[in-house]
């Protein structure tokens, strides 16, 4: 089953990388693999139907629980044969529909099926909620398709918000319902269901997600708007699979959570809900595609109250009703695909006579509203048959009549919207566009007309049937007069005069409206617009950001850190001071060195504040750093104490190469005393936190140290240095994050640099400079480094610059020293890196960019990348040798000349976080090249 999934996702990227050798073969070449699946799933369909399951497990995590689990059972072999069947159908039909490029599309579909395929199969709550939120990003992508309209954009944007929105409650509830059944295995849970208020709540979280995704009334507009969507991808997200995703999580969790409280009431009221109003909506749609959408809607309504009504006769209705729905409503939708395509319009208004000018596809068409109407033979009247048998006489439900008396009234509405389709669509003699049309060539119909047949073949066939429904019925407790048996003919019931009525209801209803014109079938609507609903709902939301941005984001820095470190203060501080813990007894100091450390940190954070300079600020804040640095070598930490002292001093040398284009002195502006106050409170107040904070948590420590450990674990793998074994191979996993998120941050502020930069080029003639600095003594007369001409002369020396070029090697090989010794004393790859970046740094500062890019030859973004490639290459080795990922092997070699070598195969992933370090620093560098060196027209306009 992983293979499977894995392959939609291959076939996918293959054919959007071969889409050019293709050409129209891609969608046959996309077919095959869903052509795959119900070949495979048929070919276990025998022993899954007698109930054979068939499991698939990856372990992604083991240590923490987290596994994908896949489970086959009849439920899900249902859905994997409607999901891949429909699927191969449409990407057929796709060959003669899409006019160009069709490989992007394709591989949508393709993955759409694939991802759908894993909601299905998942056995496990979050494995499913995963798959369940890639359905509605694939379905947006393919909804908005290019972007080109407004409409697209804002239809796919409204299916993300109301399905995402509703996703996230159910995801609540499934962490309710894991947590009281102690598992989250959805086998496991309808095996032992949970009871209790937490299953409660769970049951009306997950309800709401259910209903968000199958577009039940009053969560349904976006189902009506996405109709902008091409056929074929309405045909099978919005009839046979994504929409039904919804209804498939109902009938999974029925067995277990049916005799909850809620769940009855809520699936019965707003599915048969759902069955009236939409049916009532499709009666006034002009559109065909709406039209098929509200009775869509209405389907889904009545596919909820039978999956979720917990008895075993629902079951079978609404197991066949999902079969039956799959077939006809995803053949109609293509058929209005071949119509638009042909005639250029989808309005019932402007179409006439379209059944004589294509009787097959008329015929096609009316076989498929036929089965959605509910006539015999077909498999729609099966399931409507059921379905009144089921809420008119199950356990628990016969004494509402209300529930007899909306199906009735749904399957009115339904015979009379599907008979309003084929009028509208084919009906009336031949005119306008339909005249000119082209007859669909066979290829483009044979799809409609397959699903079109499965109609007739699953209600001639109806012990086939019977026998896939009732695999799945099986799990519900027989009603009182025995099981229900799946067949066209129960004799003279009251189940078959309900079902008269309501055909005889929709009939009546045809002719009456039929002599109504088209245009005032609008009248019709007197219902509240859901669409208009969530336009207000989202206008009200936008109005309420707008309120709140300005009221809180003020624009001042000292404010927000007020509020936060007020927050901080007052949140934990509350909790902390009323648990009045022990602060312990430590001593003031280890060594007589850090009270002098200690007095030089707060003296220069107090000097910071009332600096007025941009330059004191930012050395004062060095001093500050260099400080805490000394602490920390001081308290045995030689590793900190170097990687802050060079963290320090990368700070200082850039934030200085920014401060050259800001004022000299901070902006004056007003400040209240009370406020000046205020602030100073509150950053006292964090101080004190902090300190007692500190102290509690010392004091409260029982368990033994992990330093003791770690040593031990460092030795193991053949290191002296603790630090750097931490950092490279016991938490490798988050030092690969850290330097990913390093690399993906400079990219950004590179990006914003250099649009800067760019605004600040077009404007550069506009700027002026009297003169340059006055020179120095050491100024040189000649230019003798590649970028000296980036600099004026009063801003060189030659002593700095032969100065560098001594020591530009010399720190190299120091940085190179630190990077490979850092497993047996201090240093590593990031402080390495760091040394190696403040080389490069000073070979800016005296040569510009130019003499950079003469030491280093090779683009930063290769370097940083090379890095990352190399971290991630090396923490994988293991896990393709059978290790775990990450994991660091000490090797010894003996060399003739050197004799023992002996190194940790985690060298190597350190050298990739130097690599990073190093790109990063060439990239700020390179940015700041662009936004901080004067153009050669402010040079000139100098001169």
């Amino acid at each position: 089953m992983l293979f499977l999934l894995a392959a939609h996702a291959v076939v996918a990227a293959a054919v959007l990388g071969a889409r050019r050798r293709l050409g129209g073969a891609v969608w046959g070449v996309a077919a095959l693999v869903p052509l795959a699946v119900v070949v495979w799933a048929s070919v276990r369909s025998a022993g899954v139907l007698d109930g054979e399951v068939h499991t698939d497990s990856l372990a992604w995590a083991p240590s923490l629980g987290l596994t994908i689990d896949l489970r086959l059972d009849a439920l899900a072999l249902l859905m994997l044969w409607i999901v891949a069947g429909v699927g191969a159908l449409v990407l057929l039909y796709c060959r003669y529909y899409v006019e160009r490029d069709g490989a992007q599309l394709a591989a949508l579909l393709l993955l759409f099926a694939g991802v759908m395929a894993g909601l299905v199969l998942a056995d496990g709550l979050f494995v499913l909620y995963v798959f369940w939120e890639l359905t509605t990003v694939v379905s947006f992508l393919l909804i908005a398709g290019r972007g080109e309209s407004a409409e697209e954009r804002r239809a796919a944007r409204q299916a993300l918000l109301v399905t995402t929105a509703g996703g996230l409650v159910m995801l609540l509830g499934f962490v309710l319902l894991a947590s009281a059944a102690g598992t989250q295995r959805i086998s496991a849970i309808v095996a032992d269901p949970p009871r209790g208020d937490t299953v409660t709540a769970a049951v009306v979280l997950i309800l709401v997600g259910a209903f968000a995704k199958s577009a039940q009334f009053p969560l349904h507009g976006w189902l009506p708007a996405a109709m902008v969507a091409p056929t074929p991808v309405s045909a099978y997200l919005h009839a046979a699979a994504m929409v039904k995703a919804g209804v498939y999580l109902v009938a999974r969790l029925a067995p277990a959570l049916a005799e909850v409280g809620p769940w009855r009431p809520m699936v019965l009221t707003v599915g048969l809900g759902t069955l009236v109003l939409g049916a009532w909506r499709a009666l006034r749609a002009l559109d065909l595609k709406l039209l098929l959408a509200y009775g869509t809607i209405s389907e889904l309504g009545l596919m909820t109250a039978l999956l979720g009504a917990g008895t075993r006769t629902a079951a079978i209705a609404g197991t066949v009703l999902l079969m039956a729905h799959a077939a006809f409503k995803s053949a109609l939708f293509l058929s209005v695909g071949i119509v638009d395509r042909r005639t250029g319009t989808r309005d019932v208004r402007e179409l006439s006579g379209l059944g004589r000018r294509m009787p097959v596809l008329c015929a096609v068409a009316a076989l498929a509203a036929a089965s959605m109407a509910g006539l015999p033979p077909l498999v729609g009247y099966l399931a409507h048959e059921a379905a009144v048998e089921a809420l008119g006489h199950g356990p628990g439900l016969a004494a509402h009549g209300w529930l007899t008396a909306a199906l009735v009234a749904g399957f009115a509405l339904t015979l009379a919207y599907s008979a309003r389709f084929l009028r509208g669509a084919f009906g009336g003699p031949v005119t306008g566009a339909v005249e000119r049309a082209r007859r669909p060539e066979p290829g483009f119909l044979a799809p409609v007309a397959v699903l079109s047949a499965a109609g007739l073949v699953l209600g001639v066939g109806y012990a086939g049937t019977a026998a896939v429904a009732e695999a799945y019925a099986d799990v519900f407790p027989a009603g009182s007069d025995g099981p229900y048996a799946l067949k066209p003919w129960h004799g003279f019931t009251g189940v078959l005069g309900l079902s008269v009525l309501a055909l005889l209801l929709g009939a009546l209803l045809h002719v009456v409206l039929r002599r109504v014109p088209y245009g005032a079938g609008r009248r019709l609507r007197r219902l509240p617009d859901a669409q208009v609903l969530f336009d207000r709902c989202l206008a009200g939301v936008d109005r309420v950001a707008v309120a709140v941005t300005g009221r809180v984001q003020v624009g001042s820095l000292p404010v927000y850190l007020t509020v936060l470190l007020t927050t901080v203060v007052v949140v934990p501080g509350v909790a902390l001071a009323a648990a009045a813990p022990t602060l312990g007894s430590p001593s003031a100091w280890w060594s007589p060195v850090e009270p002098v450390l200690g007095v030089l940190v707060l003296v220069s954070a107090g000097a910071v504040v009332a600096a007025r300079h941009r330059l004191t600020g930012v050395l004062l804040a060095g001093a500050v750093g260099y400080g805490v640095a000394g602490i920390f070598l001081v308290r045995g930490a030689p590793d900190l104490a170097l990687t802050q002292l060079l963290v320090e001093t990368m700070t200082l040398v850039v934030v200085v190469l920014v401060l050259r284009r800001m004022p000299s002195r901070f902006s004056p502006g007003p400040t209240v005393a009370r406020a000046r106050l205020l602030r100073a409170a509150a950053a006292c107040a964090v101080g004190v936190f902090v300190i007692c904070f500190a102290l509690a948590t010392s004091a409260a420590r029982r368990a033994p140290p992990v330093s003791a450990q770690q040593v031990r674990h460092a030795r193991e793998a053949g290191a002296d240095n603790v630090v750097n074994a931490i950092v490279v191979d016991f938490r490798a996993l988050d030092t690969l994050g850290e330097i990913s998120v390093l690399l993906v941050a400079a990219v950004g502020v590179v990006s914003l640099v250099r649009v800067r930069g760019r605004g600040q080029a077009r404007r550069g003639g506009e700027r002026r400079r009297t003169a340059f600095p006055t020179a120095h003594w050491d100024e040189p007369a000649g230019t003798w480094l590649p970028g000296a001409r980036e600099r004026p002369g009063g801003e060189r020396s030659v002593l700095l610059e032969v100065v560098t070029r001594l020591l530009f090697p010399s720190i190299l090989v120091l940085s190179l020293f630190l990077l490979f010794s850092g497993h047996y004393r201090p240093g590593g790859g990031f402080a390495g890196g760091l040394v190696a970046g403040q080389a490069f740094v000073l070979r800016y500062l005296v040569g510009g960019r130019a003499d950079l890019g003469a030491a280093v030859r090779v683009h930063s973004g290769v370097v940083a990348g090379t890095g990352l490639m190399i971290a991630s290459v090396v923490g994988l080795l293991p896990a393709l040798a059978g290790g775990a990922p990450l994991e660091s092997t000490v090797v010894t070699l003996h060399p003739p000349p050197l004799g023992t070598v002996k190194f940790a195969t985690s060298v190597f992933f350190d050298v990739g976080v130097y690599l990073v370090v190093v790109g990063v620093t060439l990239k700020l560098l390179s940015a700041a090249g662009v936004s901080l060196g004067r153009g050669r027209a402010e040079r000139e306009a100098a001169s």
